[in-house]
C-alpha cells in the first residue's frame, strides 16, 4: 500500500532534513520513521515520552544522535537500549541498522507498554524488557554486545549498575554532553573506572545549539585492541523474531540506590516511585488475625519484711 499524501510530504521532509545531516535514508527508511513519528507523538498525547514533536526536532536531535550510535556500532551486534523511553535510540537505530539485533529496557510500566505497542504496529521484531537493567542481566539467559545509554543517569551511577554484570556484556556506549569529563573524573576519585578503558568514539555539534556531543566507549582494558576497537565475544542471546514484552523474573534482585560514594545526583529516569512523587505502597494486614492485644506485663511482688 502506498503511503498517503500527507505521509509522503512528511517522508520527503525527514529524507531532507537528514540529508542536510550527511545522513542518507532510502525511501523506506524514511517512510518507516514517520510511521515511528506518528504513533511515538499520538502516545505523547497521553503519557509524556518525549519533547521533540517535530520533525525538525527529531532529526537534528533524535535522527543524529541514533545516527552516532550507528556509525559505531560493528555489523551483527546484539544492542540494548537501555532507559529507552517512547524508543530512542533503540527504535531509529533498528531502522538504520537492519542488521543489529536491538532490545529495549524500559522500567515504567506505562512506557514500556507504549513503546511495545509502537514497535508492534511498525511490524519491528524488538523485545521490549520491562524493569531494570541489572534484573535481566542477573537471571543469565540474557546477554549482549553493547549497552546503550542516552540521558540515563551519571557515568559514576551507570558504572555501579553494570559493576558485577560485565561477564553479560562487552561494552558500554554513552552518549553525553560537554560535562562528561567531570563525570569521569567522579567515577574515577571513586573507583568506578578501575579496569575499565573509556573512550570519546564519536564526536559531533548539535545543529542549533552548536553544544558538543560525545559518544563514550568504556569496556573492560584487556577487550581494547588499538585503544578504541572493542574486541567483541561470542554472545548466545538469541536473534528476535517478534516484538515481545518481557517482564523480569519475580525472584531478581532488586537495586539499592543507596549512596555510599557521594556522588552528584543527576537525572534519573530509571527511579522508584518514591522518587517520582507516587504514593509509597502500604503494608498489608496480615490475613486471619485480628487486632493485637496489649501486652500486659506482671508486677513484682515485693520481698517480705522479716
Amino acid at each position: 500500500m502506498s503511503p498517503a499524501p500527507a505521509d509522503r510530504q512528511t517522508s520527503e521532509e525527514i529524507r531532507s532534513a537528514a540529508q542536510a545531516l550527511n545522513i542518507n535514508l532510502s525511501a523506506s527508511q524514511s517512510q518507516l520513521l514517520v510511521r515511528y513519528c506518528t504513533l511515538l507523538w499520538a502516545w505523547n498525547t497521553k503519557i509524556n515520552l518525549t519533547r521533540h514533536t517535530d520533525v525538525a526536532k527529531f532529526v537534528k536531535r533524535d535522527l543524529l544522535d541514533t545516527w552516532s550510535f550507528a556509525r559505531v556500532i560493528q555489523p551483527d551486534e546484539v544492542v540494548l537500549d537501555v532507559g529507552t523511553g517512547g524508543g530512542v535510540p533503540g527504535v531509529p537505530l533498528a531502522v538504520l541498522r537492519p542488521d543489529l539485533n536491538v532490545f529495549l529496557c524500559e522500567t515504567v510500566a506505562k512506557k514500556a507498554r507504549a513503546v511495545h505497542d509502537i514497535v508492534s504496529q511498525l511490524g519491528l521484531p524488538i523485545p521490549v524488557l520491562h524493569g531494570r537493567v541489572e534484573e535481566f542481566l542477573t537471571q543469565g539467559r540474557w546477554e549482549f554486545h553493547s549497552l546503550l545509554f542516552r540521558a540515563v543517569a551519571p557515568l559514576s551511577k551507570i558504572l555501579r549498575w553494570v559493576r558485577p554484570h560485565w561477564d553479560r556484556f562487552d561494552r558500554l556506549l554513552i552518549l553525553k554532553g560537554p560535562r562528561w569529563v567531570e563525570e569521569r573524573g567522579e567515577a574515577r576519585h571513586f573507583g568506578h573506572l578501575q579496569g575499565l578503558a573509556l573512550r570519546i568514539v564519536d564526536q559531533y555539534s548539535m545543529p542549533d545549539t552548536q553544544a558538543e556531543s560525545y559518544l563514550l566507549q568504556v569496556t573492560p582494558k584487556s577487550r581494547c585492541s588499538d585503544g578504541k576497537t572493542c574486541l567483541l565475544s561470542h554472545r548466545a542471546c538469541p536473534a528476535p523474531s517478534s516484538p515481545i514484552l518481557v517482564e523480569p523474573m519475580d525472584a531478581a534482585p532488586q537495586r539499592s540506590d543507596t549512596r555510599s560514594d557521594g556522588a552528584s545526583q543527576g537525572t534519573d529516569t530509571r527511579s522508584d516511585a518514591a522518587s517520582k512523587g507516587e504514593a509509597s505502597p502500604q503494608p498489608r494486614p496480615l490475613a486471619g488475625r485480628g487486632p493485637r492485644r496489649p501486652r500486659t506485663i506482671p508486677r513484682r511482688k515485693r520481698p517480705k519484711q522479716g
